[in-house]
């Protein structure tokens, strides 16, 4: 168990602040026969073959033309998980709002989904479809807490680009949408209950009553903190009324699918599905092991879930910007995350899911130190024997490459786990034993990366 879990035994700290951190695993591969190990030079050389170069990571208007092969990579894939190995490296969101950009011109991409609760997603929908609201303000809002990172310019780019995306193709939009659910905001509740009283009246004051004390009446910051205060019982009395609200719903589902009135019904019961999935992601017991692990195995789950039903009714292919411990297949320690997104969604999707892990040499990034302050954190060039020591010796400085069909001798050298860089929210964090090939599809490393910037917070 890592540092970051022994502090929520110890002090309750939110489950949320310690998610995101572990990374993963591809399904498991055959191994291959016993052969003579290959050397440094042998396998940087396979490697150099099968990578391609990228040329300007950092600039999302800059010319796209190195990202084709990495289109090429993509395949047929509905739904690309792309992770970050910090969750604050200014390099991994700027170049996430190229990818995209490239797959909505190139694939036909239209949603970029977000480790962020569904009401956030819904509003910030509003703003890229219809202008609704003001952008860094909704940002300022609703990325608090553990979700305090995605405050950050190349974030505040993207939702630019997108809302200007739309203004110039109203009829073919591109999305926002969060699959998370630390925050359940005001708005939600609204959908559901204003849903409730024109559709099925006579549910309402039920519906009220078991939504009695929940609707948030501040940000998302305060909300999370004096959630996570409240009793035990008291969070999983809260959990139970939530579900039994979404039960009440999803019995009154209307005849006739296709119709408007049956699209106003699934839409207000996936709204009230995101109320449970709060309630019920806040009833484990922090202070037992196993129940951290089965509330992350929960987020994870549910995260996924969010991202197919999104895809099922909506029709549109996704981005899905996650960490690597997400994005991935299987973790490298199922005491603390028995269970990924990524593996959830492959077992759901099969081949129409496809993920990209990052990999770092150098450089800084955003994370909260042990005192509790955010501050930047630097750290050195990848030590020999990490897989970034390796993978900087390809002479690209930064680069992609499909690790599916990387040749020998590299492919055995893929398949093994060794330390990796994975940073979450907190630092320090020891690095994790990553296997790549079995981690990820598709690779992309950069040499050096820079510690976001973060816009004024709450």
């Amino acid at each position: 168990m890592t540092g970051r879990h022994r502090r929520i035994g110890a002090a309750l700290v939110p489950l949320l602040l310690c998610l995101g951190l572990l990374a993963g695993a591809a399904p498991a591969a055959t191994e291959p026969p016993e052969t003579p190990r290959a050397s440094e030079r042998e396998i940087v050389a396979a490697l150099e073959r099968a990578a391609h170069p990228l040329h300007t990571t950092t600039d999302p208007y800059a010319d796209r033309a190195d990202l084709r092969p990495l289109a090429r990579m993509v395949r047929a894939a509905e739904v690309v998980g792309i992770g970050e190995a910090t969750h604050g490296s200014h390099e991994f969101f700027a170049l996430k709002h190229r990818v995209f950009r490239h797959l909505v011109a190139e694939k036909g991409f239209r949603t970029f989904a977000l480790e962020v609760s569904w009401s956030t997603g819904l509003r910030l929908n509003d703003y890229v479809l219809h202008g609704k609201g003001d952008v860094r303000r909704i940002m300022r809002e609703e990325f608090q807490d553990t979700y305090l990172w995605w405050n950050n310019t190349a974030y505040l780019e993207l939702l630019r680009w997108m809302r200007a995306y739309n203004r110039h193709h109203p009829a073919d939009p591109v999305s926002f949408m969060g699959d998370d659910f630390a925050y359940a905001g005001p708005e939600l509740y609204d959908k559901v209950t204003d849903y409730t009283a024109r559709a099925h009246p006579d549910l309402l004051p039920r519906i009220t009553a078991l939504y009695r004390g929940l609707r948030p009446t501040t940000t998302a910051g305060p909300y999370i903190r004096n959630y996570l205060s409240l009793p035990l019982d008291r969070r999983r009395e809260m959990a139970a009324g939530t579900t039994r609200a979404l039960r009440l719903l999803e019995q009154r589902r209307p005849p006739a699918p296709g119709t408007a009135v049956h699209r106003a019904h699934t839409w207000a019961v996936q709204h009230a599905r995101a109320l449970d999935q709060t309630a019920r992601g806040y009833a484990w017991n922090f202070t037992d092991p196993e129940q951290i692990a089965a509330g992350m195995r929960y987020r994870d789950q549910i995260m996924a879930d969010n991202v197919a039903w999104w895809r099922e009714h909506t029709g549109d292919k996704i981005l899905l910007s996650a960490h690597n411990g997400h994005a991935g297949y299987e973790p490298t320690d199922p005491r603390t995350l028995p269970k990924t997104q990524g593996a959830f969604l492959r077992d759901r999707l099969g081949h129409r899911y496809t993920n990209i892990g990052f990999t770092f040499h150098q450089g800084s990034f955003k994370a909260t130190a042990p005192e509790g302050r955010t501050s930047t954190q630097t750290v050195g060039p990848a030590r020999p024997g990490s897989n970034e020591h390796l993978l900087d010796r390809v002479r690209h400085r930064d680069y992609t490459v499909d690790l599916r069909t990387v040749p020998a001798p590299a492919r055995p050298w893929l398949l093994e786990p060794r330390p990796t860089r994975s940073f979450g929210t907190a630092y320090p964090d020891p690095e994790s034993d990553i296997a790549l090939a079995r981690s990820h599809d598709i690779l992309i490393h950069l040499h050096r990366v820079h510690a976001a910037r973060l816009l004024p917070g709450e």
